[in-house]
């Protein structure tokens, strides 16, 4: 992963927030609110929906920093399952309420619409997540129609590893398809983020 949080400033930050330290909180979501904001605009495609998820995520966080646990992933990987959770609950919420008023639409397309939302959500978690020469090399091949020898020769690598950095790119990148976000749900409904 790009930045990856060190697992003993998880661990620190886990112990500051359960202590109350404002400060702590700030941190965090200075952090990463970037990374919440876009992945909930990514589910909900809706700048104030978005805002109230970061919103409803840092609260929860501040709430229950406990529900933290170091052994399931970094507090990166936590913080975007707990986004993507809250999101796709909204969603879901949103849709089925337009269908009972509409009466347009099923339940088959509502799941499709949640289920395409939460693998486009993966797939941004992951390209921003992935280390910095992986998504470089991805970002020059499919953003910029670069084939990998034009790819190793503007990253300044050989060929034999831009092909190595796009390919395990891309098995990082099906994993959106393949996987949700990994962990434990939130406890309770009415502490759900």
């Amino acid at each position: 992963m790009a930045k990856d949080t060190p697992p003993r400033w998880d661990r620190r930050m886990q112990q500051r927030l359960a202590r109350g330290e404002a400060a702590a909180l700030g941190e965090l979501y200075d952090r990463f609110a970037a990374l919440v904001h876009s992945l909930a605009h990514r589910v909900l495609d809706d700048d104030a929906a978005a805002d109230q998820i970061t919103r409803e995520v840092f609260g929860y966080i501040w709430e229950n920093p406990d529900a933290y646990d170091p052994r399931q992933g970094n507090m990166r990987a936590w913080v975007a399952r707990l986004t993507q959770r809250q999101a796709v609950h909204r969603l879901r919420l949103a849709e089925a309420t337009a269908y009972a008023e509409t009466g347009v639409g099923s339940a088959e397309e509502l799941e499709q619409k949640v289920r395409r939302a939460s693998v486009a959500a993966r797939a941004d978690y992951i390209v921003t997540s992935m280390p910095a020469p992986l998504r470089a090399a991805l970002e020059l091949a499919y953003f910029q129609r670069r084939d990998y020898r034009q790819t190793a020769a503007d990253l300044g690598v050989t060929e034999d590893e831009a092909r190595r950095r796009l390919r395990l790119g891309l098995q990082l990148l099906s994993t959106a398809h393949t996987r949700p976000f990994e962990g434990t749900s939130p406890p309770g409904q009415g502490r759900t983020p």
